[in-house]
């Protein structure tokens, strides 16, 4: 009678032990398989900038690692593990801090007065995007939720998860999703490349200090990522929109502020090594790469819907830069960084390394960043009503 008794609390207890194992395995795979993609992004990297392919050459050495690492771990090993969100949450706070310091001294009240502009931009994509999706929908035969998460401009983790939350196809969603962003971070370097001359004199020298070993500036180094650490992550926990960006640069912005404040902290001064900054690029890049990389195989007239609707999304994107060259007295490389439908965080990093209007692009990339992910469950609410208003799609 008591073997038989003591015999669920023991099944329960192996259960749970099995269970605690497992997750240890994944996680040791996921470390793994991301330690890979950083050694291999690191010499892409430096390859790419001997070639003089701007500050950004860390971003695309990291999408061709994520891309490469992913697809060997199919084909040779015939293990498929999913894009690393925490990797990228973690590369958005990395680049959010070097942003922030690099806006600490900015003007910031001048861009204040530009907001209810940033707010008429935001509204103009979300539209455009919502349009795009319908029509992107009756073309690929496709649910109107499923074509609204692909199209509109928003993270590419976080469309893929809705998406798998509502049972819709989370690989069409990421597919669209990443070839936006991707088209994005490769097109607007290169235009910034051909109408400013100095965008690729200003790459960061391999032989550069990329660490600053004094002992002073590692201890405040290492303070100041506990401090982004213990505001982004609530962030996290709680949802809140560019929760991991955001609070990262606030924290670059008040950090060298707040030292000036303390009475003992009066000629301190602290700025991230550009390791930091290479870093955060990287695992943004390998990200990127990861979606490529995990994509299954898809048809030929998938691949070109999806094609369609990015160069829709791109050029919804050029007129709302016509508009804000019309409302503003902003330059038309400003404009165009501003409204570059999506790659937030890889746009504010362009503006950053041509040292162009760094307030104004990282300003509104964050109220939209705002906007689109505060406004979802509304907009997620409508189209799933127009769903079943519509006929069936797939």
């Amino acid at each position: 009678m008591n073997q038989s008794v003591s015999a669920t609390p023991s099944l329960e207890e192996h259960t749970h032990e099995h269970s605690v194992v497992t997750k240890q395995q994944l996680f040791a795979k996921q470390l793994i398989v991301l330690v890979l993609e950083m050694l291999l992004a690191l010499p892409l990297g430096l390859f790419l900038a001997k070639f003089q392919i701007g500050r950004i050459a860390w971003i695309f050495g990291g999408i061709a690692a994520g891309t490469m690492v992913l697809q060997g771990c199919r084909i040779l090993y015939q293990y498929s593990p999913q894009p690393n969100r925490t990797a990228r949450k973690v590369g958005m706070a990395l680049v959010g801090l070097t942003v922030g310091a690099s806006n600490a001294h900015g003007n910031l009240t001048s861009v204040a007065s530009s907001i209810p502009i940033f707010i008429f931009l935001t509204l103009f994509l979300l539209l455009s995007g919502s349009c795009i999706g319908y029509i992107y929908s009756r073309l690929s035969k496709t649910n109107l939720l499923t074509a609204m998460l692909a199209t509109v401009p928003g993270g590419v983790g976080i469309m893929a998860a809705i998406a798998a939350d509502y049972n819709k196809n989370v690989s069409l969603v990421a597919l669209v999703q990443a070839i936006r962003v991707t088209s994005v971070v490769v097109l607007i370097p290169l235009v910034a490349k051909t109408s400013t001359g100095n965008y690729y004199r200003q790459t960061l020298p391999i032989n550069a200090a990329w660490f600053n070993f004094d002992p002073s500036q590692l201890q405040l180094l290492l303070l100041v990522l506990v401090i982004t650490g213990l505001v982004v992550y609530p962030a996290i926990l709680f949802k809140i929109p560019a929760g991991d960006f955001f609070g990262a640069l606030l924290i670059g912005i008040g950090f060298n502020p707040l030292l000036h404040w303390l009475p003992f902290g009066g000629d301190i001064s602290f700025s991230p090594p550009p390791i930091i900054n290479l870093l955060g690029q990287m695992l943004l890049g390998i990200t990127i790469g990861e979606y490529w990389g995990d994509k299954p195989n898809f048809r030929k007239r998938t691949v070109g819907y999806a094609l369609m609707s990015v160069a829709m999304t791109l050029i919804a994107g050029a007129i709302a830069a016509v508009l804000a060259m019309q409302l503003t007295s902003w330059d038309w490389l400003t404009c165009l960084l501003v409204t570059a439908p999506g790659g937030s965080a890889e746009m504010i990093l362009v503006s950053l390394a041509l040292n162009h209007n760094v307030e104004i692009v990282t300003t509104g990339h964050l109220v939209r960043l705002i906007a689109i992910n505060s406004s979802l469950p509304l907009w997620v609410f409508l189209f799933r009503r127009l769903d079943q208003q519509l006929p069936e799609s797939v």
